[in-house]
């Protein structure tokens, strides 16, 4: 009882001084990939027994017990664990409850392992919770509602015995042809930050830590090309690529994922500045470093020496490594006198300060209720989370698809009685619309858009097209038969179509891979599948209305399309219940609130398309294109319209309160989303054409008129001034008030 009430810090330090050197360089390995450490005997059922392999006895031997064990439960192709020979069910604890066993008993000093699991829109885990993609949440300009939602997944997370929840929250994405961008919550510093506090807010609300992945700048790239140099400098790293860290900081983040990309010549995992001085000097942050799959062992590149690798990236302050060997080889490297002693223990201490914190030692086993117990259980245990009991997954895709156009109000479609044609590849596959990093779904789970239109519509007026004719034979039967068309189209990060994957799960470029997006597909142009684009050019030049929906991992490059559509819906990957929310939004039920998280270009060639480049330049100006993109951030519309009046600002110590009069003034509800943006007027270094500090979404009745009061912090006024530093600027400055792109009201404040 005395050690309990002692601190983790202090518990630790005293541990610590009990271990050998073995015993503390095994704490900061997570060599295993935890999908091949067991077997399933007997069948996929819950009283199927679990094998323990013997790679993982060797590793526990090898370090003195285990440190962390990385995706026990992860299955998707590249695991190959799927529901005939995966963790599923009681047999997922089950299985957590007698590797735990194992390393307590065969650990001298009984420390417990930490498990690590993916999560990078839900558990990617056999009946793991999933919500849209990254993209998607930021296009609901709602983080109240992903931290509700990550919450969903944090409570199934706990129940299985994960400790730690690696989630994509840190990469701001600057080029779209970057497979990763679904990973990203937009292109905006400020818009990004807000979305990652929430969901480390929301995921450790109940108990577990969440691992922010990736730091630092790695959505920059180099060409769009994942893990390539963030070619930048201090002034873009801070303004752009750091906001979203610092918040993660803020909200006591337990541990921050480096990124593999290097940044003016110095990789991530080897940059002391960056995980040194940024990380823990300037944000304050205390948790432990991790390193991406096999990144210390990249290493190698500039040291040609694996034990220098490891001994580089621990003196840099990585503290646990993820499938190396570098890490393995620390003795050697402190034989070599490449690492000091002071290095291991510092990296240590932080890794059984966290399993105190997390309740490890005093319990850990899941208990047949699903809470951590002191005793090794005889049952298992396991919640379900279904996406009815739990709607938080469909309601963040319904406020996450964006409206771009809407010729003639032409949604939502009120009339039944159309006969209604829905083609192309995103229609009606379930995989299409998940995104990256998902688990194999039950069969039926789900609802594609075909499922969602025909919930909604009049089944007898809608007819699904699959495009196994000739494209004029299929044009002419679609225009035929129909009074609209809906074309489904965009992208697909399904791994589930062919992918051959490398040594640390991303995928390869092979014959039948079927993906255009997700890690490891990067492109060079940002095109829609051909066959779509050649079928909606057909069915237009019959004469055909399309409405067309884009479900895609990225912007793509639109500009025929957007040009002769009559309605034009983009979605993200807006997860498992997603067809259903955009059926929902097609006919009605609810209208479309979504704004772009990010902007879309007119052409690859065109990139960068940003809003917020510098003043320096006049942004994407050519001889033979249009001026800038196709789709800027921040645009999108509902179903109604809205009026703002009696707009006035204060600036106080605090900061700037904004308030007006908002009225919904047509007959839908309906949301504004307002977006409160800073020009700066006088700098000394060069500012940038306008940038996001503060966003409200708001929703009204039709006819509904409401006060609003929007806060903007003090930092408003700041700037960044080179070396690391912000500082409080005197001057003007220009706020300016938005919504679906276009400008509401432009006000001077001065800070004195």
């Amino acid at each position: 009882m005395e050690n309990i009430e002692k601190s983790a810090t202090e518990r630790a330090k005293e541990l610590l001084g009990q271990m050998t050197l073995k015993e503390k360089t095994g704490q900061l390995c997570q060599r295993l990939y935890g999908f091949r450490c067991y077997e399933v005997k007997k069948g996929p059922g819950e009283d199927a027994e679990i094998l323990i392999s013997d790679e993982f006895k060797a590793e526990v031997e090898a370090c003195g017990g285990l440190g962390t064990l990385y995706g026990l439960y992860r299955a998707d192709p590249w695991s190959d664990r799927n529901y005939e020979n995966g963790l599923s069910g009681k047999l997922a604890v089950k299985a957590y409850n007698q590797m735990q066993k194992y390393v307590l008993e065969h650990a001298r000093l009984r420390i417990p392992m930490m498990q690590s699991s993916e999560c990078p829109h839900g558990h990617q885990a056999l009946d793991g919770y999933l919500l849209p993609v990254n993209l998607s949440s930021g296009a609901t300009f709602q983080p109240s509602l992903v931290k509700e939602a990550a919450a969903v997944c944090g409570r199934q997370l706990k129940g299985m015995g994960a400790d730690l929840a690696l989630v994509s929250a840190l990469d701001v994405l600057r080029d779209p042809r970057w497979g990763r961008s679904e990973e990203c919550f937009g292109e905006d510093p400020y818009l990004a930050g807000c979305f990652a506090k929430a969901v480390v807010e929301g995921i450790q609300s109940t108990g577990i830590g969440v691992v922010a992945k990736h730091f630092c700048a790695q959505g920059e790239t180099t060409g769009g090309v994942n893990a390539s140099a963030a070619r930048i400098g201090e002034q873009e790293l801070h303004e752009i690529h750091l906001p979203a860290a610092q918040k993660c900081c803020e909200a006591g983040v337990k541990g921050i994922m480096a990124a593999y990309n290097e940044i003016d010549g110095v990789y991530c995992h080897a940059n002391s500045h960056l995980l040194n001085d940024i990380l823990r000097q300037e944000f304050g942050f205390d948790g432990i470093v991790m390193a991406d799959g096999t990144a210390i062992d990249r290493l190698d590149a500039i040291t040609e020496d694996n034990r220098l690798s490891g001994a580089l990236a621990l003196s840099s302050g990585v503290d646990v490594g993820l499938w190396d060997n570098g890490f393995s080889k620390l003795c050697d490297a402190l034989e070599a006198g490449m690492v000091s002693m002071e290095d291991i223990d510092r990296a240590v201490l932080r890794v059984l300060k966290l399993k105190f914190e997390l309740g490890l030692f005093d319990k850990p086993y899941i208990g047949p209720d699903g809470e951590r117990t002191a005793d090794f259980p005889e049952e298992g245990y396991f919640e379900a989370y279904s996406y009815e009991d739990y709607p938080q997954s469909k309601n963040l895709a319904l406020e996450g698809v964006v409206l771009l156009k809407n010729e003639g109000n032409i949604l939502p479609l009120q009339d039944k009685a159309l006969k209604i044609a829905v083609a192309g590849q995103n229609a009606d596959h379930i995989y299409r619309q998940i995104g990256d990093y998902s688990p194999p779904l039950r069969k039926g789970e789900g609802a594609t858009l075909w499922q969602g239109l025909l919930k909604e519509g009049e089944e007898r007026c809608l007819r699904l097209w699959q495009g196994e004719g000739p494209l004029e034979t299929e044009a002419k039967e679609i225009a035929d038969w129909s009074d609209l068309v809906i074309l489904v189209t965009g992208g697909s990060s399904s791994r589930f179509e062919g992918a051959v994957f490398d040594n640390n799960g991303a995928a390869i470029k092979s014959g039948i891979m079927q993906m255009d997006c997700g890690e490891g597909v990067d492109c060079a142009g940002l095109h829609l599948p051909k066959q779509d684009v050649e079928l909606f050019n057909a069915l237009k030049k019959l004469g055909k209305k399309v409405i067309t929906v884009v479900i895609a991992g990225r912007p793509y490059a639109i500009p025929e399309i957007s040009e002769n559509t009559e309605a034009l819906l983009y979605a993200f990957y807006p997860g498992p219940r997603g067809g259903e929310a955009i059926g929902e939004l097609i006919y009605g039920k609810k209208s479309p609130s979504g704004r772009l998280p990010v902007s879309l270009p007119r052409s690859a060639a065109q990139l960068p398309v940003y809003y917020n480049h510098p003043k320096s330049y006049s942004a994407m100006t050519y001889c033979d294109e249009k001026d800038g993109p196709l789709y800027s951030f921040g645009e999108g519309m509902g179903y109604s319209t809205f009026r703002f009046s009696e707009i006035e600002t204060e600036v106080t110590p605090e900061g700037i309160t904004l308030t007006l009069m908002a009225e919904n003034t047509g007959k839908w509800e309906d949301a504004a989303v307002l977006q409160c943006y800073r020009s700066v007027r006088v700098s000394r270094r060069v500012p940038r054409v306008r940038e996001l500090k503060a966003f409200q979404k708001v929703w009204l009745q039709g006819g509904e008129k409401k006060k609003i009061t929007v806060p903007i912090g003090r930092e408003f006024f700041s700037l960044y001034s080179g070396d690391g530093k912000w500082k409080e600027e005197k001057g003007k400055y220009d706020l300016l008030l938005m919504d679906s792109g276009k400008l509401i009201w432009k006000g001077e404040l001065e800070c004195i």
